[in-house]
């Protein structure tokens, strides 16, 4: 049974309360202010937030396996070193929020807008976005190995060392991404923007399916003329 609170500003007391309150019951949180609190370090696992607003809010090493996140906003939000696993997140606006050394096993983001976003250090194994704006996010190191990615945008994004060996991109943008050590043997690129590309990232695709109208355009970019 769900236990639902609707349209509250709450403070960490009065969450502690409410978490105590539900006895049991899956405690659902929505259209609530959380914006400034701190939540850091506590038990949220199981939490459902539907439409609230969580800017700039602390959730440092707090637990929030399983939680679910719709339609929220959360602009700045902390979650450094937060649990996270097997979390769902849909249409939620997390524009420059922390994911630095998370743990977001099986997370998945769909529809969210994660501009300027830092998932440095985090733990991903099986994390996916769906639908995404990445742009200017941190993501080094990240996997996305074996993994079809659907309409992604990695703009600007810092992709240094991550691993896209075996991916299908469809409908995604890595144009002037940061690429430098970043795998794609294997990698079907037919589907990506990868505009911007420097002559020194070039190599970096070597293994990678392109299209001919891709490769035109590259060799373009490097200035180099195609007749």
């Amino acid at each position: 049974m769900d236990h639902k609170i609707d349209g509250q500003t709450l403070s960490r007391s009065d969450l502690v309360a409410l978490l105590k309150s539900a006895a049991g019951a899956d405690l659902v949180l929505e259209t609530c202010a959380l914006d400034e609190a701190d939540l850091s370090n506590l038990d949220l696992n199981g939490l459902r937030f539907e439409r609230c607003s969580f800017k700039g809010t602390d959730f440092t090493g707090a637990q929030l396996e399983q939680a679910r996140f719709s339609g929220c906003r959360g602009a700045m939000a902390n979650f450094t070193a937060t649990r996270l696993d097997a979390s769902t997140w849909r249409s939620s606006d997390l524009n420059n929020a922390r994911f630095t050394g998370a743990s977001l096993s099986e997370a998945v983001f769909t529809g969210c807008k994660l501009t300027g976003a830092d998932f440095s250090r985090s733990r991903h194994v099986g994390a996916r976005f769906v639908e995404t704006t990445l742009t200017s996010a941190r993501l080094p190191s990240f996997s996305f190995r074996k993994q079809t990615l659907e309409t992604l945008d990695f703009s600007h994004a810092d992709l240094a060392g991550s691993d896209f060996r075996d991916a299908v991109l469809d409908n995604c943008s890595l144009r002037e991404s940061h690429l430098v050590d970043a795998r794609f043997d294997n990698a079907d690129l037919r589907g990506a923007d990868l505009g911007g590309l420097r002559l020194n990232d070039a190599r970096l695709f070597k293994g990678a399916t392109i299209s001919r109208a891709q490769a035109g355009a590259l060799l373009a970019e490097l200035g180099l003329k195609v007749i």
